[in-house]
């Protein structure tokens, strides 16, 4: 089992911090990277990968500096959130090409082997240029795939997928990640990462926000206070119900309706329907007004 151990991180670009002081540890299994656009998961990875120097602290990949060391590519395979395929070339070429870099010692038949994990064997012979861009990434996950990596890191690797090559790419990584593969995927979208990973890393502002097991996670998101906007028949009498509930902290009124602050969000929306029917009030509209990715994910790193 190689790890992937990163202690008191930071990197910056002039005054800009883009990661912050972070500290992880990645073991066999597959391990989420969660957080919004814009919060430091690309330049994490890319640290990682060795492609970039960390400004302080140190990245090591099965102990060893990934930074200046071309030897971890033999156990690391990459697949960035910007494409870099050449249309002119098949998927078959493309992989092949990625085989003889590593110097396999069969390079046609590892190459085939990857095709066929990420389902692109009927397709293999057509130049990318004609791709889908899920097809082009399924493609990309091939060539990352092509010399069996200790350790698999990839950046928004669902992007461009319809749903059946999701859930296949979905079952791939838990079949590598439950071989003992280490692997790590980015996304700010939290469905995709309950969907695969049990394990999360949570990214906001270049912090690291929170750290272990999702459903742990997902529940702190979910208990977090919470502003709806409610408009209905009666909003005046309506509020004068809210108030009382355990779950409501306060009701502020205007002609746009209800602002409701709300201590937990399942009370909350289990509570408003019978408040409504028994009190003879009809709910016309309830909005979550702050239920951004950037917020839920701000809470987190106060919470």
């Amino acid at each position: 089992m190689t790890n992937v151990e990163l202690s008191g991180v930071s990197r910056w670009y002039g005054n800009v911090v883009a990661v912050n002081d972070v500290s992880m540890t990645l073991g066999a299994g597959v391990t989420g990277l969660l957080g919004p656009n814009g919060a430091g998961k690309t330049t994490l990875l890319h640290m990682m990968a060795g492609f970039l120097a960390p400004s302080r602290g140190a990245v090591t990949l099965g102990g060893e500096p990934t930074w200046r060391n071309p030897g971890v590519y033999r156990r690391l395979g990459l697949v960035s959130e910007r494409e870099a395929v050449h249309g002119f070339l098949t998927a078959y070429e493309f992989v092949l090409a990625s085989a003889r870099l590593h110097r396999l010692p069969d390079a046609e038949a590892a190459a085939r082997r990857a095709i066929e994990l990420v389902e692109m064997t009927d397709a293999q012979d057509r130049r990318i240029s004609t791709y889908s861009k899920g097809m082009r990434q399924r493609t990309r996950v091939a060539a990352a795939l092509v010399h069996s990596p200790e350790v698999l890191l990839l950046d928004e690797p669902f992007n461009g997928m319809d749903p059946r090559q999701r859930m296949h790419m979905m079952r791939l990584l838990h079949s590598l990640g439950a071989d003992g593969h280490t692997i790590l995927f980015s996304s700010h979208i939290l469905e995709e990462v309950e969907e695969v990973s049990g394990t999360v890393q949570v990214i906001v502002s270049g912090r690291l926000a929170a750290s272990g097991d999702f459903r742990t996670i997902r529940r702190l998101m979910t208990n977090r206070p919470h502003v709806f906007t409610v408009q209905s028949s009666d909003d005046r009498r309506l509020a004068v119900e809210l108030i009382g509930q355990p779950s409501v902290t306060g009701v502020e009124l205007d002609k746009e309706g209800l602002t409701v602050r709300a201590g937990d969000y399942g009370s909350f929306t289990r509570a408003l329907p019978k408040i409504a029917l028994g009190s003879g009030i009809r709910v016309r509209r309830l909005l979550p007004s702050d239920e951004s990715l950037e917020s839920v994910f701000s809470y987190l790193v106060e919470a």
